[in-house]
């Protein structure tokens, strides 16, 4: 039986937001799924990411940042980003709860979202692993920027999927983070792949490149259950 969808308010602060919650028949995880700066949570790529996912028997909640809910284009300073994922791990710990059980809770995240979520877990945040579908480790054309420091600290599994073509990742410093962040962090290159993982000379739909990563991502969180 295919997931179906859930509709959800979630509270933060004196604001809330959407999110939607899916669930396959007895899913192994939970992965709560963040979208990137320029997109909400019903961009094709991330819905076709979550569906993918489901297929996969994993439950998902994507969850729109509060800035997004608003209308606003700039994105939330992080720590009211943070407080959104404390709140939509949370909620999905809830709808896990409610159903019987969703398996370990795991934070993913486009760009932005994955970022955020590295940091909410480097303040306490509680997740069985995460999953970056890109993560920006400094601005296009600003290596010398690095937004790494904070990486170092995290302990659990983390899978970093990159495009090589990626802008916001070198190549060459982001294998030097990963490998300095430690055996619990996996790279894991998309080849010729840009920071949509859009791939020269292959037309494809985002919501078919949004599923191309979830196989590589469900493997991961196998493999450390």
């Amino acid at each position: 039986m295919p997931a179906t969808d859930t509709q959800l308010t979630v509270a933060v602060g004196d604001a809330t937001f959407s999110a939607v919650y899916a669930r396959p028949a007895n899913p192994t995880a939970t992965v709560v799924v963040a979208h990137g700066a320029g997109a909400g949570m019903e961009h094709p790529f991330l819905r076709g990411f979550t569906d993918a996912l489901n297929s996969l028997g994993l439950a998902t909640l994507r969850f729109n940042f509060p800035y997004r809910e608003a209308g606003r284009k700039f994105p939330d300073r992080p720590p009211a980003a943070i407080a959104a994922w404390r709140a939509s791990m949370a909620a999905a710990r809830a709808q896990a709860d409610a159903h019987g059980d969703g398996g370990p809770l795991w934070g993913a995240g486009k760009s932005f979202g994955g970022r955020m979520a590295s940091m909410a877990v480097a303040e306490g945040m509680d997740a069985a692993g995460l999953a970056y579908l890109g993560y920006p480790l400094h601005a296009p054309g600003k290596p010398e920027k690095l937004r790494d420091g904070h990486l170092y600290g995290v302990t659990l599994p983390m899978l970093f999927l990159q495009g090589t073509r990626d802008t916001f990742a070198s190549p060459d410093i982001l294998e030097d983070v990963v490998a300095r962040i430690g055996r619990n962090a996996v790279l894991q290159w998309v080849e010729g792949g840009d920071h949509s993982f859009a791939v020269a000379g292959r037309k494809r739909a985002p919501e078919e490149v949004g599923a191309s990563l979830a196989a590589p991502v469900a493997e991961f969180i196998a493999e450390q259950s």
